[in-house]
């Protein structure tokens, strides 16, 4: 009993910290627990009894495997139990989401027993989690004759698992929680520090809101004191969930405030009510409709205007809001879901239609996205096996094509790969697809919960439809402590056996791999038409489009080759003038941002559309910059608009380092990235032989707005400034506070540097080289006055950096060089005045296992520049991460403050930054 007994030492000690149980999800321990059952006198029995029907984890989990046999023996009466009886047998199975359940289920409703056939037929009518080997046994019955075969396929043709559903309440009350002021990003309700809890669901809870008490508390007493309520937890003046789509941060959000799944699955809540003043980001938009949640633009906070409809500013030219309507802590709102409306008491607020859209009011219903996708997968497979129409149960899906009017690139990308449609329509933005999905991929602080999300939809091997997916090692690179030792072997085994090309062999059969996702991403698109997903919000490759999203999203295109979402509208971005030579192309990126705010009066066009950037002469290497940078401008997804040379030698780049894994042993059985290095010839051919160029929108296509970028405007390095001072707290940690170098005088002390993260290319690597040449050349040695980080994004660039060179001279002045064979086992809290070379991977970026140290000025090349993502604050002094150009960190680490225009210019003198210049050909057909 040694298994059992550690379980119960384990319940022992998380009672210590306020935790129940974890949930039972081996099949060793469940086995233990039903020998248990078994034996009336046993001291554990009742307890066993209890963890069997209430704490055991659904879907494909190995103890599922074992629960669905003993209820099996329960119902055919080979061992009799009065606390479960063959009827509660069949309840119990109604709740473990497909997978052994449904085994269990088709065996018995195939059987001979005609009683017990009517009873796991009624069952088997309300679930949706089949697969082929299911839905082959219904379709070999039914051709065999089978009555029983016959009125469950009949049932699923009519979706009756849909339709028998209770509607949707007409009204729903809600009482009001502001979590902050200001955009609210995930790292408030789900920490990256915390990454290594966030499967442990409960556990992972007690990190909302960064673990502050207090919140927690104050939540926990309007709950109290509304009983009958659903609390709406909300960002006042800012846009909620901004960052990424952390599936973890709203399956925290509905522990606290959602609705129990089921009663026999602890710790899975659904439908948590979110809200935002400007809305809430995009991805974690989606992530909500995963749970069947609702995400509300409040729009309580408006631009006033004078009597010429200008819009009234401040001495400081920023917009002055009125509050329309309050949405303070405490405040009793009601949401009408037939009228769509918000209301305080009778008065209206707000029309809310945008967030109960016929398809997620189907959400709402079912208790999810998943529910629905596989519906209407098991009603067509239904219709079509016994010759029919499909009824229309579902929402209808929206297709809008106006005659006459051109595509967009991403309307293009989603005409190619959608399933479902009318034959023959073109389809415009607004419109709802389903499309294929080419690549996926799978990050390691994300994955667990993708395997467990996999798992509990009864999903065993990826999809043919995937070309290839891939998970990473790159969160947990820095430091291989023993919370990694325990999770990530278990992962990469997990994904591994599933199909995915992993980071880490489960074996060990070839050298790990950490490489930051997005660049490996970025890699293995090797068609510019290609549809990605990927488990991180920087999934914005500079070939196809890509789309960041939550783990359960990633599990649904892993296991069914699909997702589907509204196409959305574009916004067209073109370049004029001519790059200064000392200027870097991250400095385009951020003046992109500062000029597109500029040119709309404040307003972010880009939040929530696709940014079709015409790129043309740059490499998917340094495009990436770019698109990795629109997850910061609040945007769906970014595509690249490329000139044909520039995109076959983007592909060739791509196909040599795919090779390069493959020499390495990484490819897997079916040989996915032989195929990608396949699928990237016959792209270069097609476009060398001019059969299909490279991807161009239609010259008459329609955008929602176009920002055309003055490249002879920008004379400076450009910032994003977190301005963590501002008296507007609101203002405070947003990516649109753009300042130029000489704001800061030359006189800014910084504390660290860091060059690293997806945001970093080969390039970087050779200019941090060549400027510590410079320096060593000028001043005779390398000094530091504040320590360098580097953290190269992939193995395959430092092998690149170590052939041509460069990699020998980051050594000559490293005051630390990464061993992979022996990694660090303990984060790093205190920094001394050297360069560090860090193993590759995301580093201080993700912010959940080395930090700079509290209270730092750090100056960096990442993307994040959230409050304590990469510094946390001192009692004394606020952390500040500022986000620049490589050259402009290097010197600032040097100089130990910002440096001043002279002493930039003069560090970069003779140094080719970058080569873009504006497309003179022409990127439209």
């Amino acid at each position: 009993m040694n298994i059992y007994q550690d379980y119960i030492k384990e319940i022992e000690e998380r009672k210590a910290q306020g935790l129940h149980p974890k949930p039972v999800d081996g099949a060793e321990l469940l086995s233990e627990i039903i020998e248990q059952i078994k034996d009336s006198g046993n001291e554990h029995r009742e307890e066993s009894l209890n963890f069997f029907i209430y704490n055991v984890l659904p879907g494909t989990t190995s103890a599922a495997t074992v629960k669905a046999k003993f209820l099996k023996e329960i119902i055919l009466g080979e061992f009799v139990l009065k606390e479960i009886t063959p009827s509660f047998a069949f309840e119990q199975l109604s709740h473990m989401k497909g997978g052994p359940s449904v085994d269990v289920l088709l065996d018995l409703a195939l059987g001979t027993d005609v009683s017990l056939a009517r009873e796991a037929a009624a069952v088997l009518k309300t679930q949706v989690f089949l697969y082929e080997a299911d839905t082959e046994r219904l379709e070999n019955a039914l051709k065999a004759g089978d009555d029983i075969a016959k009125e469950i396929i009949e049932s699923y043709a009519k979706a009756e698992f849909f339709t028998k559903l209770p509607e949707v309440d007409e009204e729903i009350e809600i009482v009001t929680f502001v979590a902050g002021i200001g955009d609210i990003s995930t790292d408030l309700l789900s920490p990256g520090a915390d990454a290594h809890s966030r499967s442990d669901r409960e556990l992972h809870g007690q990190c909302m809101f960064e673990h502050n008490k207090d919140m927690q508390n104050e939540l926990l007493a309007l709950k109290k004191q509304h009983p009958n309520k659903r609390v709406m937890l909300l960002a006042d003046k800012g846009t909620m969930g901004v960052g990424s789509s952390r599936m973890s941060g709203v399956n925290n959000v509905a522990l606290w405030t959602g609705i129990s799944s089921s009663p026999y699955v602890p710790f899975i809540n659904i439908a948590p009510v979110i809200a935002g003043t400007n809305g809430i980001a995009p991805i974690f938009l989606t992530t909500v409709g995963v749970t069947g949640g609702i995400g509300i633009d409040l729009k309580n906070w408006v631009k006033q205007k004078d009597a010429d409809g200008n819009t009234v500013v401040d001495e400081e030219g920023d917009a002055i809001l009125k509050e329309e309507y309050s949405v303070a802590t405490g405040t009793v709102l009601t949401i009408n879901t037939k009228e769509k409306k918000l209301y305080n008491g009778d008065k209206e607020l707000k029309d809310i239609s945008t967030a109960l859209t016929p398809p997620k009011m189907e959400f709402i219903k079912a208790g999810g996205s998943y529910a629905v996708v596989f519906g209407k997968k098991l009603q067509t497979f239904a219709c079509k096996l016994l010759g029919i129409d499909v009824p229309q149960v579902y929402a209808t899906s929206k297709e809008v094509s106006v005659e006459g009017q051109g595509l967009t690139a991403v309307e293009k990308i989603f005409n190619k790969n959608a399933v479902g449609t009318t034959p023959g329509k073109i389809l415009h933005a607004g419109s709802n697809v389903r499309v294929e999905v080419n690549i996926v991929g799978s990050q390691d602080t994300t994955g667990l919960m993708t395997s467990q999300e996999l798992e509990m939809m009864a999903a065993t091997v990826i999809s043919p439809v995937v070309d290839a997916g891939y998970q990473s090692g790159c969160h947990t690179a820095s430091v291989w402590d023993d919370k990694s030792k325990a999770n990530i072997p278990r992962l990469m085994k997990f994904m591994n056996d599933f199909g995915l090309v992993t980071a880490r062999h489960p074996e060990g059969k070839y050298h790990a791999m950490t490489d930051v996702i997005h660049k490996v991403l970025n890699d293995i698109a090797v068609d510019d038409w290609d549809v990605i997903i990927g488990g991180d919000s920087h999934t914005r490759m500079a070939k196809g489009v890509a789309f960041g999203a939550d783990s359960g999203t990633v599990a649904l295109a892993l296991a069914t080759g699909e997702a589907t979402m509204p196409i959305p509208e574009s916004v067209k971005v073109t370049f004029k003038g001519e790059m200064k030579s000392f200027m870097d192309f991250r400095d385009v990126v951020h003046a992109t941002q500062e000029q597109m705010l500029n040119q709309f009066g404040g307003d972010n066009v880009f939040q929530g559309r696709i940014i079709e950037v015409h790129i043309g002469t740059l490499t998917s290497d340094q495009a990436f910059t770019f698109t990795d940078w629109t997850a910061e401008m609040k945007a769906k997804a970014s595509i690249c608009i490329s000139e044909d040379e520039t995109l076959i030698e983007s592909l060739e780049i791509s196909r040599d380092r795919i090779q390069i894994m493959i020499d390495k042993g990484m490819d897997n059985k079916k040989q996915d990235f032989k195929g990608l290095v396949d699928k990237a010839n016959n792209r270069i051919k097609e476009i060398k032989s001019g059969t299909k160029s490279a991807l161009k929108p239609d010259a008459d296509a329609k955008y929602y707005a176009e920002v055309v970028i003055d490249l002879d405007k920008i004379v400076e390095p450009m910032i994003a400034d977190p301005d963590v001072n501002n008296e507007d707290v609101s203002k405070r940690y947003t990516h649109d506070n753009i300042q130029r170098l000489s704001f800061y005088g030359g006189t800014k002390k910084v504390d660290l540097g860091f060059i690293g993260s997806c945001m970093v290319h080969k390039g970087d690597m050779q200019i941090l080289a060549q400027m510590l040449k410079n320096v060593e050349a000028q001043k005779g040695k390398v000094e530091f006055k504040a320590p360098l980080v580097v953290a190269p994004p992939t193995y395959n660039i430092v092998d690149e950096l170590k052939a041509e060179g460069d990699w020998e001279v980051l050594e000559k002045y490293a005051g630390f060089v990464f061993d992979d064979n022996a990694p660090k086992g303990v984060a790093r809290t205190k920094y001394e005045n050297k360069l560090y070379l860090e193993r590759p991977g995301c580093s201080l970026c993700m912010g959940n296992q080395e930090k700079a140290e509290p209270g730092d000025t750090v100056m960096a090349t990442s993307t994040r520049l959230f409050q304590g993502r990469v510094v946390r604050d001192t009692d004394g002094k606020k952390g500040e991460s500022l986000l620049a150009s490589t050259p402009v960190v290097v010197l600032s680490t040097i100089l130990g403050r910002t440096p001043t225009m002279e002493e930039y210019e003069k560090a970069v003198e003779g140094i080719v930054l970058t080569k873009f210049k504006p497309s003179t050909k022409k990127l439209v057909v």
